[in-house]
């Protein structure tokens, strides 16, 4: 009897996801343990074996259709005995969600002429009303929809929802020109977009974009957020540093950053944590996210029981697991979880900066740029390498007393290294 691939759910959070690629073709002969298809995350692009054996008999779902929701069926599989006829009374039709194709990279979306833009005033009589319902004036303003123009279908001629939809984009704005409402929505500043002639390329977001956009939204809307800095000198690290690399060892300032911070949540336990409305989540691990940009967006991979493991071991995971994630292939308890995030843009120059936490955890430290600055030691002024950090709190669970004997755990450890090798 034909078996229906089901769309997996690859991470506990994952409820949809994108259908990436298929590595099989309608025809092909199927072997357990086969990678039949990538499907793209909330998090990441994922392999997907195959369980069963036989021969794929239909493709339900084409690549690059968005929004697949788990267990949809993907695909039907088919015993050596059976036909593609056989599959009519297993598979019910595909789900409806359409290929989602960027546009190319060489091909900008042509500027349209741009519409004449009457003065507000020109825009209704003056001293009339409009009748609109609540839902129709939001709609509006998010489409940019001058209401005076629409004729209503609701009671005495109430302009309603379904009124608003169906208005013709080129309708007058009816807010100054150039201007678009916080939360616009694409088609919305799309649409103002062309009024104004610019020309611009749809980009379609994929999921890992979607859902951190999201996450840092709520992070920053719903998380009382206070910094923190600190000025760490760091030239006996880079000293350190320079001898342990003559050994043929390879480990970055960002390995020390991880050690530092790993060994100083084993001595404030209480900024190792996580908010939550019944309880405060104390982790008994120290288990460090490291942020790391890709070509789909930022993710975290997490170096697990950090403070157990040395600068060589740190480095090795680091590096071994920013590799994988820039190609996609980090596995869900991979990126999952983690008490505490560790955000570097020192090699790009950066000085300082203000991360925004990485809910549920309780703390992110921003790591700025080694330079030169000049420092007073003991009345004098010196010239010493300086890295700046800032560490970004949750008030709920970590205060400022907690948040400052951290970073004071951590700038001991950066300024004199030789105490994480204990």
């Amino acid at each position: 009897m034909p078996i229906n691939i089901l769309m997996p759910a690859l991470s506990p959070t994952m409820t949809e996801g994108t259908l990436a690629k298929w590595h099989k073709s309608e025809g092909d002969v199927i072997k357990a343990g086969q990678v039949i298809a990538e499907i793209e995350t909330d998090k990441a692009t994922m392999e997907v074996e195959a369980v069963d054996e036989g021969k794929l008999g239909k493709i339900l779902v084409p690549a690059g259709t968005a929004g697949v929701k788990v267990n949809a069926p993907i695909a039907v599989l088919l015993a050596d005995n059976e036909n593609v006829a056989d599959i009519k009374a297993v598979a019910p039709a595909p789900p409806q969600s359409a290929p989602v194709t960027a546009a190319p990279a060489s091909a900008p979306i042509a500027s349209v002429t741009p519409a004449v833009l009457a003065p507000a005033s020109a825009q209704a009589p003056q001293g009339s009303r409009v009748f609109a319902t609540p839902l129709a004036r939001r709609i509006a303003a998010d489409k940019g929809v001058n209401l005076s123009n629409i004729q209503g279908t609701g009671p005495h001629g109430r302009i309603t929802k379904a009124d608003v939809e169906g208005a013709q984009v080129s309708n007058l704005p009816a807010r100054i020109p150039g201007t678009m409402a916080m939360g616009s929505s694409s088609s919305a500043i799309a649409a103002t977009m062309d009024k104004l002639g610019q020309r611009y390329q749809a980009i379609p977001h994929n999921n890992i974009k979607k859902v951190t956009a999201k996450r840092l939204q709520e992070s920053k809307q719903t998380i009382p957020h206070f910094y923190l800095s600190v000025d760490c000198q760091i030239d006996q690290l880079l000293a350190m540093r320079k001898r342990i690399n003559a050994t043929g060892l390879k480990v970055s300032v960002n390995d020390f950053v991880v050690r530092a911070v790993a060994l100083a949540l084993r001595e404030i336990p209480a900024a190792n944590s996580a908010w939550t409305d019944e309880a405060l989540l104390m982790f008994e691990d120290v288990d460090i996210s490291v942020a790391v940009a890709t070509p789909n967006g930022l993710i975290t991979p997490i170096v697990k029981k950090a403070d157990l493991k040395g600068l060589a071991a740190i480095s090795e995971e680091v590096r071994e697991l920013a590799g994988r994630a820039k190609e996609g292939k980090l596995k869900p308890e991979e990126f999952m979880g983690g008490g505490f995030t560790i955000s570097n843009l020192g090699m790009f120059g950066i000085k300082e900066f203000a991360a925004i936490i990485n809910p549920p955890q309780s703390c992110i430290l921003a790591v700025g740029a080694g330079e030169q600055r000049p420092v007073v030691v003991d009345g004098k002024i010196e010239v010493a390498t300086v890295m700046s950090c800032t560490l970004s709190c949750d008030h709920r669970s970590v205060d400022g007393a907690v948040g400052a004997e951290f970073l004071t755990a951590f700038k001991r450890r950066i300024e004199d290294p030789a105490l994480m090798l204990l």
